[in-house]
């Protein structure tokens, strides 16, 4: 499997261009109902991300969000805030951060540089988004290959109305890797990827960690959860 993945990954080009990246656009829902969970993060009023509470005050996101891509170092906490369920003009809740935990072997590339693994990071809010308000999103384990998967995200490209990547399927995986066929863009980053089961809530496996293409075809990478994200949420609250 490993030599398997090795030759997989050796075909990921990344970093497309805006040019190839509008096309075939995401579908924008206009109702975030059941969805409020999902949030747009501004990052130092520069760059944005998109995150998803998984506990009243916890928010996951992709690692690299959380760095400044001049600098290479950790940006000021205090300068991301998270708008829960945006949807035009309004979010249904915001609130700012206060605190960020990194998985510990996650190593911060600079951009256009590939940052496969380990890329999650965990947000802790100022003040927690009550459950009567907006529902938390449970982890689950990583998807199977050839797993239906969705992602929803906010994007450079639309940045106040989130886009609902469906079906889509896992191409590869390897440890905490994933290889989707999802189409995501600029600003999807720490999106978070969603099992398809009839019946049951949708539950949180993955997160966008970057955009890529093997040959012709578009594809996502997303890292899923290991036992080390529970303890990265307990070191935050």
């Amino acid at each position: 499997m490993k030599r398997i993945f090795a030759a997989f990954a050796a075909c990921l080009l990344f970093g497309m261009p805006d040019s190839a990246a509008a096309e075939d656009p995401q579908s924008s829902i206009t109702s975030v109902v059941g969805w409020e969970a999902v949030g747009r993060l501004n990052i130092s009023g520069r760059n944005m991300c998109t995150g998803a509470l998984v506990a009243p005050d916890l928010v996951v996101t992709a690692a690299h969000c959380v760095y400044d891509p001049t600098t290479g170092r950790q940006v000021d906490p205090t300068s991301i805030r998270f708008e829960a369920g945006l949807n035009g003009r309004r979010a249904k809740a915001a609130r700012s951060i206060t605190k960020t935990v990194v998985h510990p072997s996650y190593q911060y590339e600079q951009p256009g540089d590939s940052q496969l693994g380990n890329d999650i990071a965990i947000l802790r809010l100022d003040r927690p988004i009550s459950r009567k308000m907006i529902q938390p999103f449970e982890l689950a384990n990583r998807p199977a290959r050839g797993a239906s998967v969705e992602v929803l995200s906010y994007s450079m490209a639309q940045q106040n109305r989130p886009n609902l990547e469906q079906n889509c399927h896992v191409l590869a995986r390897q440890a905490q890797i994933v290889v989707m066929t999802c189409r995501v863009d600029f600003g999807a980053s720490g999106a978070p990827v969603f099992d398809v089961v009839p019946g049951r809530m949708p539950r949180l496996v993955s997160v966008i960690s970057a955009k890529a293409a093997v040959g012709n075809r578009r594809v996502s990478i997303g890292t899923s959860f290991d036992r080390t994200v529970i303890a990265m949420m307990r070191s935050a609250s």
